[in-house]
């Protein structure tokens, strides 16, 4: 976040992101911080959307998308970022074409591409923040490695049916008490075996939970990019959508 070649904010800027300015622990070098962040975010779907539709109204300058797939009619109950017109389309350039009507400032890469345990360091090392929104453990564990190797901070969301989950992840890091934080897999060891977690294509999921889950993502983006509040390392929430409860579980690096 140390990039001196941004340029200041314009008069439009200033205007557009005014309610973020007058928050005192944000304010100008907050805006300016935003502003300069690149972001990856892993999948434009359910909750990709959410995450890419607030930070780039945020005025995150540069988002990255990973995703391979493209808009079909099943993924519009959920995945908001995409409209009807857009089936058949790429999800990563109609996510692309959203986001310059929602803010024309923000760079948009697009990587269409499925993210592997092969491919994800270089990706994700060009990138401050990563937010994983994908639907399934490969991916969720190739992106958290990378991040781990790369020292950079994960944002990691997960849904199905009526239940999410939230956890920030910073593993290179250590925390008060000079113990180093969790990894993925000190929360989640391994993948459960093949067929015992259903997707959401087998067991649904209530559209506006990925709602939910991505614009949580969003905010712990945010307030890692501007340095404000506590980020949710070594805890994970938990949302009940049916209960409307939220529970916050704390996790810790395992012993070695």
């Amino acid at each position: 976040m140390d990039r001196h070649d941004t340029p200041p904010l314009s008069d439009e800027e200033l205007e557009r992101y005014a309610r973020h300015i007058v928050l005192p622990e944000v304010g100008g070098p907050g805006q300016q911080a935003l502003k300069r962040a690149r972001v990856l975010i892993i999948g434009a779907g359910g909750l990709g959307a959410p995450i890419l539709e607030y930070l780039a109204a945020a005025g995150v300058g540069a988002l990255g998308i990973v995703d391979d797939d493209t808009v079909s009619l099943s993924n519009l109950q959920r995945q908001v970022i995409h409209g009807t017109e857009a089936l058949g389309l790429a999800k990563g350039e109609s996510a692309r074409r959203t986001i310059a009507r929602i803010n024309p400032h923000v760079a948009v890469e697009l990587h269409h591409l499925r993210l592997t345990a092969d491919n994800a360091r270089p990706l994700v090392a060009r990138y401050d923040i990563v937010a994983d929104g994908s639907d399934n453990f490969d991916t969720r564990y190739a992106v958290a490695d990378a991040c781990a190797a790369e020292g950079v901070a994960l944002v990691h969301g997960a849904v199905g049916r009526f239940d999410g989950s939230l956890t920030v992840l910073k593993p290179f890091e250590q925390d008060a008490r000079g113990k180093p934080n969790p990894t993925y897999r000190d929360l989640f060891p391994e993948p459960p075996p093949v067929g015992l977690v259903p997707s959401c294509a087998e067991a649904g999921v209530l559209g506006a939970l990925t709602g939910v889950i991505g614009t949580l993502q969003a905010m712990e983006v945010i307030k890692l990019i501007t340095g404000i509040g506590e980020p949710l390392v070594g805890r994970l929430m938990l949302y009940d959508a049916l209960a409307a409860r939220f529970d916050t579980v704390k996790y810790g690096r395992a012993p070695e």
